[in-house]
């Protein structure tokens, strides 16, 4: 299986994972979406709906594939989609915290760009 498909599968399970754990203890009218797009490598949860009356939309977690590595746009999780995928083996030198400006990110363990 070569990088890219790996990668992809990864986090979709992920995500799943996720999503499945938070869906337990569901909000009337705010529905849990996740969207994945192997053609463009992004993958997002999100949710959407109404609660009390307000609209309620918002991601939790974004994350994309670019140049062979994985960026996390966006990541609302307690634990951390950067921890979860180097779980998984996936080495931090493949992992741009995105969501970090670029010129602080040279201080993290992760990759830059």
């Amino acid at each position: 299986m070569d990088k890219l498909t790996q990668y992809q599968n990864l986090i979709k399970k992920v995500l799943t994972e996720y999503q499945r754990i938070s869906s337990q203890l569901p909000v009337v009218d705010v529905d849990e979406v996740l969207m994945f797009d192997d053609e463009r490598s992004q993958y997002l949860w999100f949710n959407i709906g109404w609660k009390q009356g307000k609209r309620v939309k918002g991601v939790s977690v974004y994350i994309r594939i670019k140049n062979e590595k994985i960026y996390i746009e966006e990541d609302l999780t307690e634990e951390g989609m950067a921890t979860e995928l180097m779980s998984l083996n996936v080495p931090a030198s493949d992992i741009v915290l995105a969501f970090q400006p670029p010129e602080v990110r040279k201080y993290t363990e992760f990759a830059t760009i």
